[in-house]
């Protein structure tokens, strides 16, 4: 293992009432319920006094009877991970897993993220900015097809649509109809993909994810067996300067503890950055802990890891 991940605490008091916090009424729910038995799981496998809290109201009820002195965060999208639950209990002086209220609330809007690394000279697709009511054609026109829509505001590749041809952008603009918030399409990246997880101050292994179908959807990410992830995704210098990338995307974004940074390889332009997860998945198929047990991290001593990022 390595050194700067080997655990500082070995006690369970140290980190009180752990209440894991799951479920919520975001889109992405389901994912949240089954990463939260998971850590759940894993801390109380530790002697960690954790208990599951689904939801913010339940969260606020549970602290206001003193029942939490720290929360360790896996409520996926929504308010979980928009900065509300971290201004929430940073006001509140409970100690939390993952990113602040700035990283957490910039890094949910994938936007404004490519904002910010634009402007601090990192990579990552031409994009545009669709607002409701705003001409899908016109955008698909300048940016050059193929090209990616998806809701600025979502994880887990809900409400993501690949754009080969004009005619792929009916479906786009059907749910753009019904959809309140901002999209985005970019540039499609023509190459491979990969992940990087940050732990505190370290990069985890990168990870190329190589879907069975044509790309990483939902249903590669959740319910598929056939999904094959390579790690380490690189070799050498070539993986040396993912991680560099990741981590300095990631603190650029305003971002502290553990997370993801999902980053793509552009046969012409090289690496790109395509977004933050800073509550990454924990589920059987989720890419962080895969990372992890390649520097012989196994999955009760990541959960701890992550736990003592709030100490």
């Amino acid at each position: 293992m390595s050194a700067a991940l080997a655990a500082r605490h070995s006690d369970p008091a140290v980190f009180g009432r752990v209440a894991v916090l799951l479920g919520g009424s975001s889109s992405e729910r389901e994912v949240s319920l089954d990463s939260g038995r998971n850590v759940l799981e894993a801390l109380r496998a530790r002697g960690v006094d954790a208990e599951p809290v689904d939801g913010i109201p339940a969260l606020i009820e549970a602290i206001h009877a003193g029942k939490v002195d720290r929360v360790f965060n896996i409520l996926h999208g929504g308010d979980g991970e928009n900065g509300v639950l971290q201004g929430l209990l940073q006001a509140l002086g409970v100690p939390y897993t993952g990113p602040g209220v700035l990283g957490s609330a910039l890094t949910l809007d994938k936007i404004r993220t490519k904002q910010v690394w634009i402007a601090a000279g990192l990579p990552t697709p031409r994009f545009v900015r669709i607002a409701r009511g705003d001409d899908l054609h016109a955008a698909a026109r300048e940016l050059g097809l193929p090209v990616f829509v998806k809701p600025s505001n979502e994880g887990s590749s809900v409400g993501v649509f690949r754009i080969l041809e004009e005619k792929d952008l009916d479906a786009a603009i059907d749910f753009a109809a019904g959809y309140a918030g901002e999209l985005l399409m970019e540039q499609m990246v023509v190459g491979e993909e990969y992940t990087v997880g940050i732990l505190g101050d370290l990069a985890l292994p990168s990870i190329r994810i190589v879907p069975a179908g044509d790309w990483y959807d939902y249903h590669a990410k959740y319910v598929a067996d056939d999904t094959q992830y390579l790690c380490p995704g690189m070799d050498g210098d070539d993986e040396t300067a993912i991680r560099a990338l990741a981590l300095a995307a990631f603190r650029a974004a305003g971002c502290a503890g553990w997370g993801r940074v999902d980053v793509m390889r552009d046969r012409v332009r090289g690496l790109q950055l395509i977004e933050v997860n800073t509550a990454p998945g924990m589920t059987s198929h989720s890419l962080v802990p895969k990372a992890a047990r390649q520097l012989g991290i196994d999955f009760e001593s990541l959960v701890w890891h992550v736990l003592e990022l709030t100490l």
